[in-house]
């Protein structure tokens, strides 16, 4: 900022401290350049006049003037020495030469992931010395961040406080800086260490990209955006995303600590050049070399000579925050190298893809044998088989998780302690992601299970995923969406349905939607950047009927078979359950411009290859059963040019021709439960009363 002669009624002297000019003003009081007796420069800030006596001010300086002296990192701007009795109270700090951050990046750019980096470690180290001295900051904003030729120093403990203390804010001012201050801090509640970590994600995504994470027409969207919205990364590069994000989770339970932010931005040899060469470090040597100017001996004006002291400093701009108005469990930061876990996923694998069985070579009604099992190693009644390339995935029979190879179903690993009626996921087909008995997310690699990474403690259900992101419930019935990758939450919301005694609700991902089908008939298709509603179906099927994707459509079973514009929900068709009685329409299948869906005792096709909001059936069949079994709404099985039904009470599996409907053969496995089916690399896995299986599927 620029300097500003004294005016009338501005002190020439505070304490040992003669003032040059003025550095800038708020309403709380103004900051003066100083100079003592040994020609040492100093910020000194003093109260206005008028507020002097307002006690609670009065106590709010003297605060920060212990705050300020309790810290002795070389981080900071040091205390050089206050009077906070009798008078009018003043602090004296070290007069730092150089740029604020967020001047720097506005004349000369976004900084290089390098000097990111080194910005990070020098914050993050100073944010840990404040911390150990027993105080949070509450206020660090590129504005509070000075650049010297030593490194970054964060200034301003006006609104600084004990770890234990509350937001303190009097009526009509707003306790931390919209875009900035975390989660907690705008609304009001307990903040600690943890706070300051969410400031320094903001400010280095800031540093990184010249973009503020968290933008809103007026303050009041910004903050709404800080406590629900996702931040915004898009500018930031990749390399420093999943290392910010952690920081900006919402939960500051979820962040990391300040020295485990300071070993994972490591920087690389050299990185502090950026104040050091360059047009920045130049400006910065600039100020620097005004500054050491300040301590010559007092100089006259002489007709023609040299500029007076005065004049001098009102063109020398130096890193002063003002008195304003205003005032002011694991993830990425438990790997021992100070890395994200995600950074050595390894890259998914390929299918390895088994061959078709030719329908020619196969007599009428022969089963063919299949490709391995069936094997006694699933839990009766559990999730569906879960594919995910060289491994499908299983609720396993003593509890946990169990992958399969695809290939001869030997057992590839185990996760026992994870909950599999909670619910797991596949993430990007590179992480295979559960929760375990306690409420915590845990993600392992979906190849060889090696653990990735735990997070959270407080989950009921995991409903489903996409390539970056898990979508979870919580205990508290909320919803949230957990980035896998950086493990920050992005946002949470109430969820849309409760849990029922039945079970939780069923959910699928797609166009960046987030579809959940509530087993109160309730279902909402959710933007997955926000978590805001994009549209809604009242009164649908209340059995668990998953919702079906397919090209920009949502199928929904239930009392009606429903299609509906998946990006925007408009209404497309919908056929009613043609069975006078039972529940309706179970999970439909989706097959490029096909639907298979089963309604009672009757499977139908449905075609919208003509006409999008009128599909015709262009095969239904009359599904056997020889009453044994139970019903359910588990889905049928497009595979190869087969089509495979589970009939209504599950007795048998009806094997069909997808195009002609001619009947193939019937599947049958002597257990009791629902057929459990999945399909994938010209694979069908079926799973029921524990046992699975895989079988090949025909080509032609």
């Amino acid at each position: 900022m620029t300097t500003q002669p004294l005016a009338t009624g501005d002190p020439l002297r505070l304490g040992p401290y003669r003032l040059l000019g003025v550095l800038g003003e708020g309403g709380m009081g103004k900051v003066y350049v100083g100079r003592d007796a040994r020609g040492v420069p100093a910020a000194v800030k003093v109260l206005r006049p008028e507020l002097a006596h307002d006690l609670h001010l009065a106590q709010r300086f003297v605060r920060e003037a212990d705050m300020a002296r309790a810290v002795t990192s070389r981080g900071v701007a040091r205390v050089l020495a206050a009077q906070t009795e009798g008078g009018r109270p003043w602090i004296a700090a070290e007069f730092l030469a150089g740029p604020t951050l967020d001047v720097a990046v506005r004349t000369y750019g976004p900084l290089s992931v390098p000097a990111v980096r080194a910005l990070a470690a020098h914050l993050a180290r100073t944010l840990h010395d404040i911390h150990t001295a027993g105080l949070v900051h509450r206020d660090l904003k590129p504005a509070n961040i000075v650049l010297t030729s030593t490194g970054p120093r964060i200034i301003d403990f006006g609104i600084a406080r004990p770890e234990h203390g509350l937001t303190l804010t009097t009526t009509g001012q707003i306790p931390v800086t919209p875009g900035y201050g975390a989660p907690e801090q705008v609304l009001g509640q307990r903040v600690g260490p943890a706070s300051d970590v969410f400031s320094l994600g903001a400010v280095l995504a800031y540093a990184a990209s010249g973009r503020r994470t968290f933008e809103g027409a007026h303050v009041a969207a910004v903050q709404y955006e800080v406590v629900h919205g996702a931040p915004d990364l898009g500018l930031v590069p990749p390399e420093l995303q999943e290392l910010i994000g952690p920081c900006l989770a919402k939960d500051p339970a979820f962040r990391p600590a300040p020295a485990q932010v300071a070993q994972a931005f490591a920087p690389p040899k050299g990185a502090d050049q950026a104040w050091r060469k360059g047009p920045l470090a130049e400006d910065i040597k600039r100020r620097e070399t005004a500054t050491k100017r300040l301590a010559a001996p007092e100089e006259t004006a002489v007709p023609g000579g040299r500029p007076t002291r005065r004049r001098f400093l009102t063109g020398a701009a130096v890193g002063v925050a003002v008195l304003g108005a205003g005032g002011g469990t694991g993830a990425w930061w438990l790997n021992r190298e100070g890395k994200s876990p995600t950074a050595d996923v390894p890259p998914a694998v390929a299918t390895p893809e088994a061959a078709f069985v030719s329908i020619i070579d196969t007599a009428y009604g022969e089963v063919p044998k299949p490709l391995w099992g069936p094997q006694d190693l699933a839990a009766a009644n559990g999730q569906l088989p879960l594919p995910v390339r060289d491994v499908v995935i299983l609720q396993a029979k003593t509890g946990g998780l169990l992958a399969l190879s695809v290939k001869d179903g030997k057992e590839r690993w185990r996760a026992k302690t994870i909950d599999a009626d909670a619910g797991y996921v596949s993430v990007a087909d590179r992480l295979v992601v559960g929760v375990d008995r306690n409420g915590v997310v845990r993600a392992f690699v979906a190849s060889s299970g090696k653990p990735v990474w735990q997070s959270q403690d407080d989950v009921e259900d995991v409903l489903a995923a996409d390539d970056t992101h898990v979508y979870l419930v919580t205990k508290n019935n909320e919803l949230r969406a957990l980035d896998a990758w950086t493990l920050a939450t992005t946002w949470t919301r109430p969820m849309t349905s409760p849990r029922s005694h039945n079970g939780a609700a069923k959910a699928a991902v797609g166009r960046k939607r987030l579809v959940i089908h509530g087993r109160d008939g309730y279902v909402a298709a959710l933007y997955t950047e926000t978590g805001e509603t994009d549209w809604e179906v009242k009164n649908q099927g209340t059995d668990g009927q998953i919702p079906v994707l397919g090209d920009n459509i949502a199928y929904l079973g239930g009392r009606t078979l429903m299609a509906r514009r998946l990006d925007r929900g408009d209404f497309l068709w919908e056929e009613e359950a043609k069975s006078d009685t039972g529940p309706g329409w179970g999970t439909p299948a989706a097959d490029g411009d096909f639907v298979i869906a089963v309604d009672g005792y009757h499977a139908y096709r449905y075609s919208t290859m003509v006409d999008i909001h009128h599909p015709v059936h262009d095969w239904y069949e009359v599904l056997e059963s020889d009453g044994t079994g139970t019903g359910t709404f588990n889905p049928p099985v497009v595979a190869g040019a087969t089509v495979w039904i589970h009939t209504p009470d599950n007795s048998v599996v009806d094997v069909r021709h997808k195009i002609t409907h001619e009947h193939l053969f019937t599947a049958k496995m002597q257990r009791l439960g629902p057929y459990q089916m999945a399909s994938d690399g010209n694979r069908v896995f079926i799973a029921r009363g524990g046992r699975v299986y895989a079988m090949p599927v025909y080509g032609t």
